[in-house]
């Protein structure tokens, strides 16, 4: 069932109706007692559940990671001096 968003024309009171799609436009502000119109709310927004989604998930064929057998060892080092890692 969703939820709809009115609005109080008397006394400007935003609340929301959790009421069926066939239900009738409820008609009485909570508050005050009166005249209501139901507004255009934002909607739900997207759920993304689980780990992750990445743009890899679900490709076919060849990876774009680089290799590892051509690549260079990686070097914190500022170039000055030898490479604690060699």
């Amino acid at each position: 069932m969703p939820t709809y968003d009115y609005k109080c024309q008397d006394c400007g009171h935003v609340f929301e109706a959790f009421q069926s799609m066939s239900a009738d436009p409820l008609e009485k502000c909570e508050k005050c007692g009166g005249t209501v119109k139901r507004i255009i709310g934002a909607g739900a927004g997207i759920i993304f559940k689980g780990s992750g989604f990445y743009v890899n998930d679900y490709k076919s064929g060849k990876s774009n990671e680089p290799s590892s057998k051509n690549s260079a060892p990686s070097c914190a080092c500022s170039g000055g001096g030898e490479c604690p890692k060699s």
